[in-house]
């Protein structure tokens, strides 16, 4: 028998259809199967109509399941549909001939348009002549100081799959915002980037790697680049998932950059689903409600239906949300598999527990439960990034902002196996520097990750996870010793990582280690991955100003990045040389 708490809010979600048929749906490209926008549906021989919202999206009421639906749009070819038995309709256009170019200049047209203009419309108009931002939350981060080698202290972080800070700024670039200190996490700058380091032999589950180099805002000190790749895996051979979709419906998610763009983005994550994959969604206003039990991905019109059926209104009930989701995640256990609970929000609670102190208490109780978690976040105005963060960190999680669609692409389509598939967690870098060759160094980002000795007494911090094909990227800044090697014992060796961590399904702790050598290259001798990934690291210090950022100056951030582009799927890094730009022309940066 099902709780009475979950009454009231079913109520308050699912619409009343007593005398009405409403049709929902999606309209998408045919060939790019990106959403379509502008669409006019309108009901044949009638007057009644709408049009497909920036998502694709549609909702219309018909007289009969008879009804024939027409849809136009310039250029693409009509197309009429009797609506049916469906409730909810995927629809794909043709386009027209000539009036959209072949993949490969639509492709760049995409990537120019993301650049300059952003996915979401919205931004040009939503909020405009208020300041949108003074109730979001940060983290406070203290940088990271320069520490002598000489005390043999490991330098230790969790590694994890974490990137909202770089869609969050960029979300500020496109509205042109002053970026709040706090907001620029560098580590997840530098790691929304995909770099070329080659998987793990096989049979291994993670590798390191390292580059050395000299250091282009301080001639007289090196950088260290430390990566770690995940093995990758191909989507049927993943293991089977049971997803829990945790969705704020308050009144706060009301906002068409908030629950219309996550209705759009778990749909592309639904697409994405196997037939061996359960769903089961879990909503939450002032109380929370099961919306849909644990489903098939087989049954996709199902899923989207409930999706696309939320609406917004009420309270935040944050923690109740986080209790039930949990609670059917761990119902529907599977063995072996993908057991994840994916929250999407603002962040905003107002009833029951709220602060973060008390969502990390709340959360380290349900990390037991082999549960993992997936903080997606939301809006802005009452954005809360430091209740996020706090979630996925604690609770054996990772972390994204989305703030278009095609970031919500990026998460659920392109890296698929990396956002939902666990390879590898808590793992933990500890990195011991020589010290007869380094005098002292500095980590560059990883500020709220750093792991202290407390820390692994009482295991405040156990480490990050890994997700499948994911690669994590450190850099240290150094200080060599004056005249290099002193010819004493450990000549030649830079520093000695090793990398602890646990199998998804496994709880023995496994170590990799690998020695450094001293063996430095010129900067701009370095590969394209370590230029452009120091690149956005100096980005990441301009916008905190740093004191640590030497000669660093937005024009060299700019040539560095340009030189560095090479291989670049997606187009993010020439994406990252336009939020150069704007970010120049607001004044953000340090010239």
């Amino acid at each position: 028998m099902k709780s009475p708490i979950f009454i009231p809010c079913l109520f308050i979600l699912l619409p009343v259809t007593a005398q009405k048929i409403w049709i929902s749906g999606a309209v998408e490209d045919s060939i790019s199967h990106n959403p379509v926008a502008g669409v006019s549906i309108a009901i044949a021989n009638d007057t009644t109509n709408c049009t497909t919202n920036q998502y694709g999206l549609f909702r219309i009421e018909v007289p009969s399941k008879e009804t024939v639906l027409c849809f136009r749009h310039g250029q693409y070819n009509p197309k009429q549909i009797a609506a049916g038995a469906y409730s909810r309709m995927l629809i794909q256009l043709s386009p027209r001939e000539g009036a959209v170019d072949d993949p490969v200049k639509k492709a760049k047209a995409i990537a120019r348009e993301r650049s300059s203009n952003g996915s979401n419309p919205n931004y040009g108009n939503v909020l405009m002549g208020t300041r949108a931002f003074f109730d979001e939350t940060y983290g406070t981060l203290y940088e990271n100081k320069f520490l002598p080698a000489a005390d043999r202290l490991p330098s230790m972080f969790a590694v994890d799959v974490d990137r909202a800070a770089y869609s969050n700024i960029r979300r500020f670039v496109k509205l042109k915002e002053r970026i709040p200190a706090n907001a620029v996490r560098i580590e997840e700058m530098v790691n929304y980037f995909h770099y070329h380091y080659p998987l793990p032999p096989a049979g291994q589950t993670l590798a390191i790697y390292s580059n050395y180099a000299t250091c282009p805002w301080a001639e007289d000190h090196r950088l260290l680049q430390i990566a770690v790749r995940g093995t990758a895996m191909n989507n049927d051979s993943l293991p089977p998932s049971n997803l829990v979709f945790l969705i704020d419906v308050s009144g706060s998610m009301a906002m068409p950059n908030k629950l219309p763009l996550l209705q759009a983005a778990f749909r592309i994550l639904v697409n994405n689903l196997r037939s061996t994959d359960h769903v089961a969604i879990v909503a939450y206003a002032g109380v929370p409600g099961v919306i849909l039990p644990s489903t098939p991905g087989s049954e996709k019109n199902k899923i989207m239906n409930a999706i696309d059926y939320l609406s917004a209104g009420g309270a935040t009930a944050g923690e109740a949300g986080i209790k039930l989701a949990y609670q059917i995640a761990e119902e529907n256990f599977i063995e072996g598999g993908n057991n994840r609970v994916i929250m999407a929000t603002d962040g905003d609670f107002n009833v029951g527990q709220t602060s973060d102190h008390d969502m990390e208490q709340l959360i380290l109780g349900k990390k037991k439960s082999g549960v993992m978690l997936t903080c997606l976040g939301f809006g802005m105005g009452n954005y809360k990034d430091s209740k996020l963060e706090t979630l996925s960190s604690k609770g054996n999680g990772n972390f994204a902002y989305i703030d278009n669609l095609e970031e919500a692409n990026k998460i659920f389509a392109r890296e698929f196996g990396s956002t939902l598939f666990t390879i590898a967690r808590d793992v933990q870098a500890n990195i011991v520097f020589n010290p007869q060759t380094v005098k002292s160094y500095r980590l560059i980002g990883y500020e709220n990750k750093v792991i202290n000795d407390k820390d692994t007494v009482d295991s405040r911090i156990s480490g990050g996870i890994m997700g499948a094909g994911h690669c994590a990227v450190a850099l240290y800044e150094i200080e060599p010793h004056e005249g290099g090697r002193r010819g004493m014992e450990g000549e030649g060796l830079l520093a000695t990582v090793q990398l602890t961590y646990r199998e998804a399904a496994d709880t023995s702790l496994r170590t990799l280690t690998r020695n450094i050598p001293d063996r430095m290259t010129t900067f701009q001798h370095a590969s394209d991955d370590f230029r452009f990934s120091s690149a956005v690291a100096l980005t990441g210090m301009l916008l905190r100003k740093s004191a640590y950022k030497g000669t660093g100056s937005c024009h060299m951030v700019m040539d560095i990045a340009k030189k560095a582009l090479g291989d670049d799927p997606g187009g993010y890094r020439r994406e990252f040389i336009t939020l150069l730009k704007e970010l120049k022309k607001s004044g953000n940066l340090a010239q």
